[in-house]
């Protein structure tokens, strides 16, 4: 990985910029409000592809470089066994913003890691004394962009856990073999009234209802939560939702 101080500056895009985005292709359009304006811009696939400004969010206290490449994070691959809970299909859709152009970026490594059903991480020492996981791999991995730009993840819906909203970490990195760095962090939120429906059943009931909602969760409320919020629809016993997002270079 390139060092930390040949790291391209990596930004959310201005509504000036994306404007310019959009005026790159003969066929782009507006197409919405997310983070400023959402430009249609064809990518190699003859598809239509949005590029999406997003804001940065913390890494949080539980992030673990584990380099473990895999699609399905639901289980542990140190024994094998697979936590409980509703599925979800997530594929993100990462483009790069650079030279006026909105084009999918390829090669870039797509971190997620996230609690399981009754707010446990792995991997880790949790700072309150209620679980030591520092041997254990779930819901922990790596995919890397296609030519497309995109990321395919079988995960689960996270729990929750004390002072905070339900959330997705996700963090999206040059591979290491590339000759710049780039580093860009944040998180996937939820709709509410879908983690209440979601949070009745099995396992996550056993956990009691949760104590934050979004809009009272600080890294929510302080750092566009608004904007990260993970659309979802129903997908046989699961869930399936798109993330959509572009990142400056310069």
């Amino acid at each position: 990985m390139a060092k930390r101080d040949t790291l391209p500056s990596l930004q959310g895009l201005s509504r000036r910029q994306m404007l310019r985005c959009a005026g790159v292709a003969a066929a782009a359009s507006l197409w919405g409000r997310t983070g400023g304006v959402a430009a249609s811009v064809g990518d190699t696939g003859g598809a239509a592809s949005l590029c999406v400004a997003r804001p940065r969010q913390t890494e949080g206290p539980y992030f673990v470089d584990a380099r473990l490449e895999r699609s399905d994070l639901r289980s542990d691959p140190t024994d094998g066994t697979r936590k409980p809970g509703v599925p979800v299909a997530l594929a993100f859709h990462v483009s790069r913003f650079d030279d006026d152009a909105c084009t999918p970026l390829a090669g870039a490594v797509v971190d997620l890691w996230q609690c399981d059903a009754l707010g446990v991480y792995s991997g880790v020492q949790d700072l309150a004394g209620r679980f030591d996981t520092r041997e254990q791999r779930f819901l922990r991995g790596y995919q890397v962009t296609d030519s497309r730009g995109m990321a395919r993840f079988t995960t689960l819906y996270p729990g929750w856990y004390s002072g905070r909203a339900v959330h997705i970490h996700f963090k999206i990195r040059t591979a290491p073999e590339a000759d710049s760095g780039l580093e860009f962090t944040s998180q996937l939120y939820f709709d509410d009234a879908l983690t209440d429906r979601v949070h009745q059943r099995a396992p996550y009931a056993e956990r009691g209802p949760r104590n934050v909602r979004n809009d009272a969760d600080g890294i929510y409320r302080r750092s566009g939560g608004d904007e990260l919020v993970l659309a979802l629809t129903e997908s046989g016993a699961g869930y399936a939702g798109a993330f959509r997002i572009a990142l400056e270079m310069r």
